[in-house]
Formats: structure tokens, sequence, C-alpha cells
């Protein structure tokens, strides 16, 4: 049986475990997803007990995607180059990072031809240093990193090492082409507010949220309501979660119906 994980805090609301399990039943794979609430146990510790009860690996979201690294053995090129990670593999004790492939697979479908020039991305955390990545892989020619934590936004743009990402503050929203969101508000348990004043967006941006739960974020409304084109965070979710199956069970998934599936699911309100 693969017995796998989600660990992360306030995760009640993750469709993680649906959406495994129905396309590993689609396979014929014995698999089983398990929700592991961080609840300020140490992160080291509960990865032991997961390795100890035969777990073939876990996700790792929020807050835990960056202090998990030091208790890897191994890192793959991209969570080596962002010091993030939302995989670990036990059989080598490996972390992996498909936020940012996911990430990427979300705005070439849902925004193929969104102009890329100057994109801001608000949030600086281990999601979005992936984000990050991914916007610079798909051409963004500038981007500026804006987080309430100066050090962290910091430390993000040294991690990129690309002269195209620099630290910055959401003024730079007025010449923008893009804005992703990277931060949990807006996400089920973490409030209902706005990251940002509203008086900061204008109809010729395009904004993308990573949270997926719920799919209209609060930022996601404005935007659309002032006219902008928008992006939710389902698609990333999908896809990230894809890579990590294939980790999980070197078998490849079918991306297409993990998606009708996600349809399915948030398709019912969160309760």
């Amino acid at each position: 049986m693969h017995q796998v994980g989600l660990i992360g805090a306030g995760i009640g609301a993750s469709l993680s475990p649906a959406l495994h399990e129905r396309e590993a039943a689609e396979l014929g794979l014995d698999y089983r997803y398990t929700l592991l609430d961080i609840d300020g146990r140490d992160i080291g510790t509960l990865m032991d007990k997961c390795r100890r009860a035969g777990y073939a690996g876990v996700n790792v979201t929020h807050p835990c995607k960056q202090a998990v690294v030091e208790h890897l053995d191994r890192l793959s090129p991209d969570a080596q180059a962002l010091q993030a990670v939302n995989t670990v593999v036990f059989e080598d004790v490996s972390g992996h990072n498909t936020d940012t492939t996911g990430f990427a697979e979300n705005v070439t479908r849902g925004l193929p031809d969104a102009a890329l020039d100057h994109v801001v991305l608000l949030g600086a955390g281990g999601a979005g240093t992936a984000v990050a990545l991914a916007l610079l892989r798909l051409g963004t020619e500038r981007l500026t990193v804006v987080d309430v934590d100066a050090e962290r936004a910091a430390s993000c743009v040294a991690r990129l090492d690309d002269p195209r990402a620099a630290t910055g503050s959401l003024d730079a929203l007025a010449d923008a082409d893009g804005l992703v969101h990277a931060t949990p508000t807006g996400m089920e348990g973490h409030g209902a507010s706005l990251p940002l004043d509203d008086e900061l967006l204008h109809p010729d941006l395009w904004v993308a949220d990573i949270v997926y739960r719920p799919l209209e974020t609060p930022l996601l409304h404005v935007a659309r309501g002032l006219g902008c084109r928008t992006l939710d965070g389902g698609g990333m979710a999908v896809f990230q979660a894809a890579g990590s199956f294939e980790l999980f069970t070197g078998i490849q998934p079918d991306r297409e119906r993990m998606l009708s599936h996600f349809a399915e699911l948030t398709a019912t309100p969160v309760s």
C-alpha cells in the first residue's frame, strides 16, 4: 500500500487526499492519503514518525516548506535552488518542488497570451519562491518581489540569483502587467480579507492567486469586478499534485482526469 500524507498548518480543507486517492483508484492502486497538522510539533520529529510508520512520502505546505530542508538527505535541482520543498520521498529521503512546474503549467493553460514583461509577486515564502522561479522560466523580464517581511523578500531574490528579479513595493503595480498572490490570505481558515489595498489594482492587470480553497478568493473577486483577467489556484493544485503522485508511486497520473476530479470536488461549497 502507498501511504502518504500532507504536513502543514490549517490544512483541514485540503483537497489533496481526495485528488490523490481518486486518481489512485482509477489506476488500481491501494493508496491512502492522511492530513498531518503540524500543530506546533517539530517537523523533523513528525517526519521521522511518518518514516517509521512506513509512509512512501509526504507533501509539505505552509509553514513547513523551508523548515523541512534541513531534515533531508538530498534535494532535487529546483528544491536545492529554492531551498523550499513541497514533496518528500522517504525511499531516499529526498526533497522536491512540484510547485514550480505546477504553477507554470497553470499559467500556460489559463493565461496563454498574458504579458509577462513586468510581474509583481506578493509573498516570498516557500510557495512564493517556487512561483518566482516559474515566472522567470516563463519569460518574465522584470519580477518585483514584495513581502511584509523585507528580509524574506530579499532572501527570495538572492535564491533566484537572476538580474531580472528584485525586491520592491506594491507601488510597482502601477506599471505592471500582472500580479501573483502567494500568501495564505484568503485561504479557508486564514481569514477573508484582501492581501492589499484594492485601489492598487487596475483593469490592465491580470491577477493570479495560488489559493484554491475557495477558488474565488476575495482578491480574485475584486479583481474580476474591476475588469482584470484572473487565474485561480485550481490548476496549480492539480498539476503539483500530479507531480507529487508520480514521485510517490513511480506512475504517471492522468492530468486531465485529475482536473475533472478537481472540478467535481470544488463544485461542493466549502463548509
